[in-house]
């Protein structure tokens, strides 16, 4: 009796969570399938103790991924070899790279796939429609097949001017991959700091990291600091951890080492770098330092070393060597730049870069890696399997496009996101410009003069942020979302399935969303500024 009781119990609970959960619930997914059926009028509920079951050996990674995050949100499932399932993973062999097909009916929810790349974006959607606040779900019958526009879905972190720690880095990657992003662009090392351990290198750490003071918001002349020694770094061990935390959910790590710029944390631990006197000191305020690598054969050597360390942490195909912002003065008044220009019968202090960087590109490819660079690579003639990053606009992209090269599209004035998103006046320092929600919707990244035989080069598109002003992990939050989202659905969506009134529809779910994973995101929905720049 006592188990019938019991019984009884249960089943009055589940009519009542039933009784509570009536509403179908329409799906409200980013980034947009590229095919989506749905009927609300038929529909599936899932209850709170959902079996699941994978059929094919390549799903069960991701069916316990999602078997994780269903207890981690208050749900019982459970795991089955066999038999009868609400969540089913199965085999498709029509289903290509990153495509999977998810489909509602009355048997429950099936996802298909070939890899487990497929069957993870398909657990992705799948939980983008679990409600937030209870462990239930009336699902309408659906019909779903998806799979990405471009290959390249990216997101950068400067962590050089501020450091954030490997939580937080983890949960940056989280929330990417819950987008489908898949390449996450590390930037590593800086004027104002070097934020990875090179064994050989120790000073790199030890000074290289370390910097006396940060300025105190815009006061540059004068210069006013804060008096306080501020640093950090990711040893090894912890950059691992990283790779492999993000591997697991299939985004690819790309770490920059920057050069022939944007070094003053390397020559202020090894000043026998740079071709000056010295010494060098780790930089204080934000913008271009002069002091760059001095083109010797000590340098190539140091970052020889150092890359080949690297390599050996970041098992992805690229390798970032920055190549923007290079002031050549030292180079024009340094001896030995100039004897380097004279020997190799180069032109000028350009065509000195396109040298520097060709050298390393010739390490990296015979170490396995490709070389990628910002768009000032280009400049004194490109490395011959460069790929190039545009972020002066689209014209650099165009160029190497047009020339046979792969680029990646990361036009500042829509792909930056430290800029302010809006007024202002109404928001916290940030270092200026002005790019909306909308505008990141917008972007195209196929641009529009590019000839469409070369629209293959165009590996996709990503966003930046750049974090002069993000002293917290809250601040960065803040500023990448909701943009974020927004990019998800650019590089991730076929224009023609892109809707901008949907897509503001879609993000009240999304903020709940964001809410449940504890995002500090800005609510572009209660802004009132004008779309156009300030």
């Amino acid at each position: 009796m006592k188990n019938i009781f019991l019984g009884l119990i249960i089943s009055v609970a589940l009519m009542g969570c039933q009784a509570e959960s009536p509403e179908v619930i329409t799906p409200q997914v980013v980034p947009q399938p590229v095919n989506i059926n749905y009927n609300l009028n038929k529909h599936f509920t899932l209850n709170s103790r959902p079996i699941l079951l994978a059929e094919t050996e390549s799903a069960k990674t991701s069916m316990l991924f999602l078997h994780d995050y269903l207890k981690s949100a208050g749900w019982s499932s459970e795991l089955h070899e066999s038999g009868n399932a609400q969540i089913h993973f199965k085999h498709n062999d029509e289903l290509q790279g990153e495509a999977y097909a998810l489909k509602v009916d009355h048997e429950g929810v099936t996802i298909r796939a070939n890899t487990d790349k497929g069957f993870f974006y398909g657990v992705q959607t799948l939980i983008q429609m679990l409600p937030t606040n209870k462990q239930i779900a009336v699902l309408p019958y659906m019909t779903m097949l998806d799979k990405p526009r471009f290959s390249w879905r990216g997101l950068h972190l400067d962590v050089g001017r501020h450091f954030y720690s490997v939580d937080f880095i983890k949960k940056y990657i989280d929330l990417m991959a819950f987008y489908k992003l898949n390449t996450f662009h590390w930037h590593l090392t800086e004027d104002q700091g070097w934020r990875i351990e090179i064994k050989k290198y120790p000073k790199l750490t030890t000074v290289g990291s370390q910097r006396k003071e940060t300025i105190v918001e815009k006061n540059f002349n004068p210069f006013v600091g804060d008096g306080k020694p501020y640093g950090g770094f990711y040893t090894q061990e912890e950059v691992k951890e990283i790779v492999a935390y993000a591997a697991e959910r299939h985004v690819t790590v790309v770490p920059e080492i920057e050069m022939p710029g944007h070094s003053l944390g390397a020559l202020a631990a090894y000043p026998e770098l740079g071709c000056g006197p010295g010494p060098y000191e780790v930089g204080t305020r934000w913008g271009v330092y002069e002091d760059i690598y001095c083109p010797s054969e000590k340098t190539f050597a140091f970052l020889q070393d150092v890359l080949t360390e690297v390599i050996d942490l970041f098992p992805g195909d690229y390798i970032h060597i920055g190549g923007d912002e290079a002031p050549k003065a030292v180079w024009k008044k340094s001896e030995l730049a100039q004897q380097v220009i004279k020997r190799e019968g180069l032109k000028d202090e350009f065509e000195l870069q396109s040298y520097f960087i060709k050298r390393i590109e010739k390490f990296l490819v015979g170490k396995g890696k490709k070389l990628i660079g910002w768009d000032e690579i280009l400049e004194g003639g490109l490395a011959p399997e460069a790929t190039v990053m545009s972020w002066r606009g689209e014209k650099g992209g165009i160029e190497a496009a047009e020339n046979g090269h792969d680029v990646v599209m990361s036009p500042n004035a829509d792909m930056y996101f430290d800029h302010y998103q809006a007024n202002p006046e109404t928001q916290p320092l940030a270092i200026g410009g002005f790019t909306t929600l909308e505008s990141v919707y917008h972007y195209e990244p196929i641009p529009k003069d590019l000839d469409n035989k070369h629209h293959k080069h165009v590996l996709g598109a990503q966003a930046n942020v750049w974090t002069e002003y993000m002293k917290t992990s809250d601040y960065v939050e803040y500023m990448a979302y909701p943009r974020v989202v927004a990019l998800a659905e650019t590089v991730w969506t076929n224009p023609e399935q892109k809707d901008w009134a949907k897509f503001q529809e879609k993000m009240e779910h999304q903020y709940k969303l964001l809410d449940a994973r504890g995002v500090n995101y800005f609510n572009a929905a209660t802004d009132t500024t004008e779309t156009s720049a300030n």
